[in-house]
C-alpha cells in the first residue's frame, strides 16, 4: 500500500515536501510517480522515477519540482519549490512494474495511495 502526507497550505513561492510510504513494496524494483488531480480537472502526472533512478518530469513542473526516494525506508518524496496557485491539486503518489521508461499514464500505475491536498494561495 501507498500512503501520502506533508500536504497543507503554502503561499505562492514557497516550498513543499510530500511523502509517500510504500507499504510492502519494494520502491527501487518498481517505477514510482506522482499524480495530481485539481478540482475539475483530470489526474496529472508530475513526475516519476524509474526503477533505475532514472527521473522524468512535465515541463509544467521541471525545474520546480524533485522526486526523491529513500529506500531503507521505502519512502518517496516529491520536493515543491517556486508554487503557484495553479499548483493546488490532490497529490498522489503511485507504483508500476518495473518498465525500461517512465509512463506518464495513469493506466500503467497498480498501486495509489490516497491523496493529500496541497493548497497554494496567491
Amino acid at each position: 500500500q501507498l500512503g501520502e502526507s506533508g500536504g497543507g497550505l503554502v503561499q505562492s513561492g514557497e516550498s513543499l515536501t510530500l511523502s509517500c510510504a510504500a507499504s510492502g513494496l519494494p520502491i527501487t524494483t518498481r517505477n514510482m510517480a506522482w499524480f495530481r488531480r485539481a478540482p475539475g480537472k483530470d489526474r496529472e502526472f508530475v513526475g516519476g522515477i524509474a526503477w533505475s533512478g532514472d527521473e522524468y518530469y512535465p515541463d509544467s513542473v521541471k525545474g520546480r519540482f524533485t522526486i526523491s526516494r529513500d529506500s531503507s525506508v521505502s519512502m518517496l518524496y516529491l520536493r515543491m519549490n517556486a508554487l503557484k496557485p495553479e499548483d493546488t491539486a490532490v497529490y498522489y503518489c503511485a507504483a508500476a512494474p518495473r518498465h525500461p521508461s517512465i509512463q506518464r499514464f495513469e493506466s500503467a500505475y497498480s498501486y495509489w495511495g490516497q491523496g493529500t491536498q496541497v493548497t497554494v494561495s496567491s
